[in-house]
């Protein structure tokens, strides 16, 4: 069973986020479909919205739902569902797989954890310089910078993490290699 707990949204009494380990969702934004065990609740009413974000699945009460009522169930759904990699089917619309802004949260919070905990382990760091178009541009510093090892970690360390979350991830730049050395 895949581990989960729920995270309260401030502001809104309404939703939690049901957080999930990392990976274990395979697309993010609206929903056109969920599995079963979930799309029984918005059927009847106990949930009005599902969302997916990297790490959690957001869901939204039904009119006059508690979680006091309610949250047993939805938690109860969810554990099933998870387990339905093919029943989370995205919603129509703008093709999440290529939205830059989505992109560049997932780069940050990659930098953030294993992969950015990674390069400063060995002396180094790796900062999000920008996402245009589908390509996460970084700057390596430190000992990374200039490091024959650098390609690995770009591309076998941060590129693959973000084409598990990401699937329409066109590449990934280091800016120094972008930047051409003053003429001599």
């Amino acid at each position: 069973m895949i581990p989960i707990h729920p995270q309260q949204v401030p502001g809104r009494p309404d939703r939690l986020r049901w957080i999930v380990p990392a990976g274990t969702l395979t697309t993010i934004g609206p929903l056109a479909e969920v599995p079963a065990p979930l799309a029984a609740l918005l059927a009847d009413g106990t949930l009005a919205r599902i969302t997916l974000e990297f790490t959690a699945v957001v869901t939204c009460l039904g009119a006059d739902r508690t979680w006091r009522e309610e949250g047993a169930r939805v938690r109860t759904a969810l554990h099933a569902a998870l387990d339905d990699h093919a029943g989370w089917i995205p919603a129509a619309g703008p093709d999440h797989r290529h939205d830059d802004r989505l992109l560049y949260g997932a780069a940050r919070e990659v930098l953030a954890g294993q992969v950015g905990d990674f390069a400063r382990s060995h002396g180094g760091t790796i900062d999000l310089v920008g996402v245009r178009d589908g390509v996460v541009t970084v700057r390596l510093g430190g000992a990374c910078r200039g490091c024959p090892a650098s390609w690995f970690t770009l591309h076998q360390r941060l590129e693959r993490q973000l084409r598990r979350r990401q699937p329409g991830l066109l590449g990934v730049r280091n800016i120094a290699s972008l930047v051409k050395p003053a003429d001599q």
